[in-house]
């Protein structure tokens, strides 16, 4: 049996610190109420656009992984947040690191982003149609986001990551995966301004109205990360007591903290970002994993398991044996351009260029 292995892995962090107490210069919360709610002290506001992100994220798992872009048989971007929809934005990363004959396509399932992106990529490799991957999870919501809204302008941040997976027949990589959605909750979690259908609705470029049932999709989110875990795992023919190490999406402590008691697990085997970055949707799980392996987390042999959910309300678990490499074969050079602002100073900025207006929002789309 064919297998993809993780070989390569990077992330491209904003430098821009958007903090609890920032957030309280504008809205009516507190430090005190944000992280007792969510577990979340900061978050990252990006000075560029998420190609940027991306590519040097890509650049840096090439560089781990000792790939030449020249060699890669297909990119997948991971995003709810693209620069573009059309053309998308695999391709504006294919361009900047010269993968010229790369495939590239977007993926859209919200939070689980990366993670579908990286069943499709194993899947594709698993089956000969490509010998490598690139499988990028990246988000910019912060354009998009309404910092009106304390529910959801204190959860989210930016921030990009991306790893290589290559044919091996080594028993590594994604062994087995749940995949699901429950179309029927889709209503929870709606961002009103993106999309073709606002248009020519007088709504401005930017501009959005969130739905978001924070108590429901709690529910759901735990039910489905719990569910997935165990089906992914009866089918590798494993139990909890196997997993070394969960990399969760991270868009809630209290999610993460019920998900974990549901399955048996102590916290202790739980990798934990959201306290710094939030929640930066497909690219939460990515970026976990990138710092988990820099802090030596990640053993050579060891099984993770990775369950997210995301708006749709999709969900997924992937249980992921790693090979016997955690050290990076190269490094990319790559920077960001110097960022001049704070995330509180980008923040203003955004708002001061958004101009809502009270028509336009409410489309007939089917919620049930």
């Amino acid at each position: 049996m064919k297998y993809a292995a993780i070989t390569g892995w990077g992330k491209c962090m904003p430098p821009a610190v958007l903090s609890n107490a920032d957030l309280a210069t504008f809205l009516d919360t507190s430090d005190e109420w944000i992280t007792t709610r969510t577990g979340i002290k900061e978050r990252r506001i990006s000075h560029v656009p998420m190609t940027v992100l991306s590519h040097i994220a890509a650049a840096r798992a090439l560089a781990c992984a000792g790939l030449d872009p020249k060699e890669l048989d297909l990119i997948i971007l991971g995003t709810c947040s693209a620069d573009e929809q059309v053309p998308n934005t695999a391709s504006g990363v294919q361009f900047m690191l010269g993968a010229h004959h790369a495939a590239a396509m977007d993926l859209n399932t919200a939070c689980t982003s990366f993670l579908y992106g990286l069943s499709t990529a194993t899947a594709m490799v698993r089956t000969g149609v490509v010998r490598n991957a690139l499988v990028i999870g990246v988000e910019v919501i912060s354009p998009y986001m309404d910092w009106s809204n304390r529910n959801v302008a204190v959860l989210f941040g930016d921030g990009a990551a991306a790893v290589v997976i290559e044919a091996s027949d080594e028993p590594a990589g994604v062994i087995a995966e749940k995949l699901g959605c429950a179309a029927e909750a889709r209503h929870t979690l709606r961002v009103r301004g993106m999309g073709t259908i606002y248009g020519n609705n007088e709504v401005q470029l930017g501009d959005t109205r969130w739905d978001f049932d924070g108590p429901e999709i709690f529910k759901r989110a735990v039910q489905g990360m719990t569910e997935a875990t165990l089906a992914a795992l009866e089918r590798a023919g494993l139990t909890t007591d196997d997993v070394a190490l969960v990399v969760p999406h991270q868009a809630n402590l209290r999610i993460i903290e019920a998900v974990a008691k549901r399955l048996g697990l102590t916290m202790e085997s739980v990798y934990l970002t959201v306290q710094r970055y939030g929640n930066m949707s497909s690219a939460t799980v990515p970026v976990a994993l990138v710092e988990a392996l820099e802090e030596g987390r990640v053993r050579p042999g060891s099984l993770l398991i990775t369950p997210a959910f995301g708006a749709g309300l999709t969900w997924c678990a992937h249980v992921i044996r790693w090979g016997k490499r955690v050290t990076p074969i190269g490094q990319s050079e790559l920077q960001l351009p110097e960022c001049d602002k704070t995330g509180l100073e980008l923040v203003q900025e955004i708002m001061r260029r958004k101009g809502r207006t009270s028509k336009g929002f409410d489309v007939s789309l089917p919620t049930r």
